[in-house]
């Protein structure tokens, strides 16, 4: 029998693809998505690509929707080999301008819940004495940045996890890998922006720094070069390598800024890039409205 994963998320963007692409690869895939609304697109989609999946409804943030859709694969399959922890939501905004509820929520989805999904499978892994857990973080997980300090703060704190969780459950057979994309273009950047009601303020002090550091996203948006096939493809090569690397870096701009950042002393790389990054956004040039096409 196939092996079996479970992939949060599934709706749209890079977990969509990571569902078609697994079953093309001969997969049992159990795609989840909070909204079920999403359902019948993906379903198309698989028809047009002639793969088959099945689509659950999971809210990672809903202890009792995890734990129905953990059971249901595991009814019909026996067991569960692969965990992709995708689901999450984006919060833009400089932190003065982010809502304690807006934060709360971001780290309800992006690090509780995907404890909470981890949490309902392990005994399943642990039971049959292998599995692969991955975490879709971000090279956001890595480093910092202005405008979207709370995104990253969810990011690095997923890193942090999933590198002690990997310590932790290795000598059971189970593996923990960390995929870090890049920018990619998805609906995260469209109708899952996910800016802050407080950063839309034409009265907050950040106002007019925010707007271009929006502009500056959306210029990197339309320069990358890197798909959700990308990401997918590396999200398969880490369940089915023999001894998958803790991490995997998706996007070749990512990891040259990942890779300065270790390999230069840091003064410089702090001068080299986040000087260069705050210089940027805090004296602004014309330009297109974040989100506006080109």
């Amino acid at each position: 029998m196939a092996e079996s994963v479970l992939i949060t998320g599934a709706s749209t963007g890079l977990g969509k693809e990571m569902a078609l692409y697994l079953a093309a690869q001969g997969f049992q895939v159990y795609a989840t998505m909070r909204d079920m609304s999403g359902a019948d697109s993906l379903h198309a989609t698989a028809k047009h690509r002639g793969v088959e999946l099945h689509i659950l409804p999971l809210d990672v943030t809903d202890k009792a929707s995890i734990d129905k859709a953990v059971e249901t694969m595991v009814r019909d399959t026996g067991g569960i080999y692969g965990l992709v922890n995708n689901a999450g939501i984006g919060l833009r905004g400089y932190f003065e301008d982010l809502a304690n509820a807006e934060i709360r929520q971001l780290f309800d989805a992006n690090v509780f819940g995907v404890m909470e999904v981890t949490r309902a499978v392990l005994p399943h892994m642990r039971r049959e004495g292998r599995g692969r857990i991955l975490l879709i973080s971000s090279v956001a997980g890595r480093i910092g940045s202005l405008g979207v300090s709370a995104y990253c703060s969810t990011k690095f704190a997923l890193e942090g996890f999933g590198e002690s969780l990997a310590l932790e459950v290795e000598p059971l057979g189970v593996r923990v890998v960390i995929v870090e994309p890049g920018i990619i273009q998805t609906e995260r950047w469209t109708t899952n922006r996910g800016i802050a009601a407080g950063a839309d303020n034409p009265d907050s002090p950040y106002y007019e720094w925010f707007r271009q550091a929006e502009k500056e996203a959306d210029q990197l948006v339309r320069a990358s070069s890197t798909t959700p096939q990308d990401v997918a493809v590396t999200v398969y090569r880490a369940l089915t390598v023999h001894n998958p690397k803790l991490r995997y870096m998706v996007g070749r701009k990512a990891s040259l800024v990942v890779a300065l950042r270790r390999y230069i002393p840091r003064e410089w790389f702090e001068r080299l890039y986040f000087k260069i990054v705050m210089r940027r956004v805090t004296r602004p040039r014309k330009n297109l409205r974040p989100g506006q096409a080109s």
